[in-house]
């Protein structure tokens, strides 16, 4: 293969250290990319493969993109979970000796995104860092770059926990060390869909000391810095917006795995993946940038803390108590600029003029919603309201130094207000007094010469020139002008007075322009010092952006203020699905009531597919969650206790990553409910043992039940077709059994939506299989049948189903004890349930079929 050239030498050098990204390697006003980088960015961002040098094998591929129009094409990399090396040319190529010097400025990741274009306003976009520890502890620090903000977490209770955790965040890109387990990496990337990066466990360096100040536990401050290692290496640039470290003291806050949070699609849809559908579409009524973050983090953890939630309360009632003021509140909140990366990128060197300017006018905002606020009676909006700090002596500062409309650049000049500096001023004059002689020349010569179409005109190459058409030329005095340029109908000229005054004005613009970025540079880095400041206002605004949406979004919906318990009662009044009500708009929704007290534990949900078992069982989770956090609920009126976790089984979701079917999913995630669920946890349990045989299935669900009533304590609410189960309230005590009423007209049925007491009487399978229009022939087959089947049932057939039920219910002790216990008894007792898996109980129940054969 024949030699490089000494550019792609270059290349290849740089390239080498950054092998996991493409390198967006400047040559000219084009990034451009060689080798395998083009080969698949082509692919990737669909633009043309060329290629440069030799001829045959010996060319090397090359694309490339205009780097006026690069983030683009950077943030469709981005978004697809690659990482984008900017490579920069770091010298002027005036001064370079052989090829210009190049190096990588910025590592642009998934985690680390700046660039406003690349981020979506609503959302955080965390990067993770992962730390194992020898003790089965891991550490997880997050950071929102843009923002600052960082948060970690001690997780001991296992790597599934780790996942949980993870997947509660919208984590884009999660740094781990080299020593992490294969599997547990893999893990990471199957089943969150995340960018793995690495860096090792180091000490803190001292610069970043006092963000860990407050922080006792030396794995979060390993964690800790094994992140901000990360981030010196990749951003190159100062972090002097991160915020100090808070702790996530997981037990302070209401737990959702992934599958609850999935299940109950608190973020976004099962199925389409968009917040359309999902309980944050349905609260989001905030008109900041930083209020709809802030509401999305309520949504990831809600509290378990009273006082806390008591006082949200105070905040949202207070709000909704007085609606011009509360819209005339959202009027000046909509108008306040994103303060939380405007200060990211005032540390990042990226913010312009415009930026400082529309934070500007968002301080101009601050004393009117201070002045509005001060007009509620709720005591807790006052304080609120006093504590916010205008910043007036940034605003002023801003005022004075910056005009009102500063160019997209800051090398154009225009950016600094006259007065701000005395040097500049001058330079402004000498331009602009310039430019008035200039103007005056101009017709001075046009009465000297008779030339009314004699012009002064300038451009780049020759500077100031006096233009003048070839049939005046005549009229020009001898020995004044001299010739510069000849055009094709006129000459171009200059005079020695003219050449000095362009001397003055180019020299006058020139250092105007450069003063100006210097000065620029200068506000810049004194706003710097209020990022603190502005961190602490941004906060605040978004967490009053929040309790406005609560109090707008309960008005709207005629939401209550919940009664929190201490007893463990929960009574739910009219209670309603929230998603569900707001898509139905134009119908009119059922509510339904739930009582679950100390008495009545287990709620046993029956009725026929589409009559909203599902439903009801989610809007109570839906509603517990809205009020822990801080939200009023959709009911007339509701009494809760505050839940610890939430554990949900709804829905068929098979996990084909994972290879699992959908009835190891109920499996694994009934087994992670029972595992961890308290006698303060809620359970939700839809349909659990449908995905096998009809014997095995009942037998599960009722081992369940019965496990969960007898142990675990946990209020929980169970839907199932298997109406044999519904004998189980005869001797689960604090069982009750509930269905969703329907009923039957001219052969079709109507799912009245309404929940009443007992079993349902019947399933209405065939009706609602024509109501999925399914052909009428196969209907009417299925009629006759069941009529045969029912027909044809004989009382030793019943006695046999009674028999079989049995099997299931536990039979009256005063029959059983004057019978000889089988060898099927005698298993049946030595088995202990509680030690078996899911697979073994399977294969014991085999066993025990084989056995009863063989009785037989």
């Amino acid at each position: 293969m024949s030699k490089y050239t000494p550019m792609i030498e270059q290349y290849l050098k740089i390239k080498a250290q950054h092998q996991d990204s493409f390198l967006f390697f400047r040559l000219g006003d084009f990034y451009e990319l060689f080798f395998d980088d083009a080969i698949k960015a082509a692919q990737e961002l669909e633009i043309t493969l060329t290629s440069r040098n030799g001829s045959g094998d010996d060319r090397i591929p090359m694309c490339g993109v205009p780097h006026h129009s690069a983030t683009n094409y950077i943030k469709n990399l981005v978004d697809k979970g690659y990482k984008v090396a900017i490579c920069e040319q770091v010298e002027d190529p005036k001064d370079a000796v052989g090829v210009v010097k190049r190096e990588v400025v910025q590592l642009i990741t998934p985690g680390t995104v700046m660039d406003g274009v690349m981020l979506d306003e609503k959302e955080n976009n965390y990067l993770a860092s992962l730390a194992d520890f020898d003790d089965d502890t891991y550490s997880l620090i997050y950071i929102d770059l843009s923002t600052g903000e960082t948060s970690g977490a001690l997780v001991t209770t296992g790597w599934e926990q780790v996942l949980n955790e993870l997947y509660n965040r919208p984590v884009k890109e999660v740094i781990i060390t080299t020593g992490l387990l294969e599997a547990e990496k893999q893990s990471l990337i199957e089943r969150l869909n995340v960018t793995i990066s690495y860096s090792e466990k180091s000490s803190l360096t001292e610069t970043y000391r006092h963000l860990v100040a407050e922080i006792d536990n030396e794995h979060l401050i390993t964690g800790f810095s094994q992140l901000i290692s990360y981030l010196e290496t990749t951003q190159k640039r100062a972090l002097d917006h991160i915020k100090p470290l808070q702790l996530i003291e997981l037990n302070q806050y209401l737990g959702l795995d992934m599958y609850s949070k999935r299940n109950l699609e608190l973020t976004e849809t099962i199925i389409k993946k968009s917040k359309q559908g999902s309980l944050l579409w349905v609260l989001d009524q905030t008109v900041t940038a930083m209020g709809a973050r802030q509401l999305k983090k309520f949504l990831e953890r809600p509290l378990l803390n009273r006082s806390v939630l008591e006082k949200r309360y105070q905040f949202v009632e207070g709000l909704m108590a007085d609606y011009i003021k509360r819209e005339e509140l959202r009027d000046q909140l909509k108008s306040i600029y994103d303060l939380e990366r405007l200060c990211g990128r005032v540390a990042f060197g990226n913010v312009n003029a415009r930026d400082l300017i529309q934070l500007k006018l968002s301080l101009d905002k601050v004393p009117h919603v201070k002045e509005i606020l001060a007009t509620f009676t709720e005591a807790e909006i006052i304080k609120l309201g006093e504590a916010l700090d205008p910043l007036t002596d940034l605003k002023e500062f801003l005022g004075k130094s910056l005009t009102d409309e500063p160019p997209m650049t800051i090398k154009e000049g225009n950016m600094i207000r006259d007065g701000f500096n005395d040097e500049l001023d001058q330079y402004r004059d000498a331009s602009r007094n310039g430019k008035q002689w200039i103007a005056e020349l101009e017709s001075q010569e046009r009465q000297a010469t008779g030339i009314k179409s004699l012009k002064i005109g300038y451009n780049r190459i020759f500077g100031y020139y006096i233009e003048v058409t070839k049939a005046n030329l005549h009229l020009l005095p001898e020995g004044k002008y001299e010739r510069k340029q000849t055009l094709s109908n006129a000459e171009r000229y200059i005079t020695p007075e003219l050449k000095e005054k362009e001397n003055l004005i180019l020299s006058a613009e020139e250092k105007s322009v450069e003063l100006e970025y210097q000065l620029f540079l200068k506000i810049r880095e004194q706003v710097l010092d209020y990022i603190p400041r502005l961190q602490q206002l941004a906060t605040e605004i978004g967490q009053l952006d929040v309790f406005q949406s609560f109090a707008t979004i309960s008005e709207q919906q005629g939401y209550s203020r919940p009664d929190l318990t201490t007893t463990g009662e929960l009574e739910i009044v009219k209670g309603r699905h929230p998603v569900v009500e707001k898509v139905m708009s134009d119908a009119t929704y059922v509510p339904n009531d739930v009582y679950l007290d100390q008495d009545t534990q287990i709620l046993l949900i029956t009725g026929p597919n589409m009559s909203g078992k599902s439903t009801y069982m989610r809007q109570v989770a839906l509603t517990v969650i809205m009020a822990q956090i801080g939200c009023f609920v959709p009911a007339e009126q509701a009494k809760l206790p505050i839940f610890d976790q939430i554990f949900t089984r709804i829905g068929a979701s098979d996990d084909l990553v994972g290879g699992q079917s959908t009835f190891m999913v109920e499996m694994l995630e009934a087994k992670h409910a029972l595992t961890y669920a308290t006698e303060n946890s809620l359970i939700l349990l839809d349909e659990i043992g449908r995905g096998t045989s009809t014997y095995d299935g009942m037998a599960l669900a009722q081992a369940i039940m019965e496990y969960v009533h007898d142990y675990l304590g946990a209020k929980t609410l169970f839907s199932t077709h298997y109406h044999e189960l519904t004998s189980l309230a005869d001797h689960l005590t604090r069982l009750k059994n509930i269905h969703v009423r329907a009923e039957e007209f001219d052969g079709r049925v109507v799912f009245l939506h309404q929940i009443r007491s007992g079993p349902a009487d019947k399933s209405y399978g065939i009706h609602v299989a024509k109501l999925a229009e399914l052909p009428a022939s196969l209907i009417e087959r299925a009629n006759v049948i069941l009529e045969q089947l029912e027909q044809t049932k004989t009382p030793e057939q019943v006695s046999d189903q009674s028999d079989q039920l049995s099997f299931f219910i536990n039979e009256p002790a005063e029959q059983a004890k004057d019978k000889e216990p089988s060898q099927l008894e005698q298993q049946l007792k030595a088995i202990n349930i509680m030690e078996l898996t899911p697979i073994e109980a399977m294969n014991q129940l085999y066993q025990l079929q084989q056995l009863l054969k063989e009785e037989d």
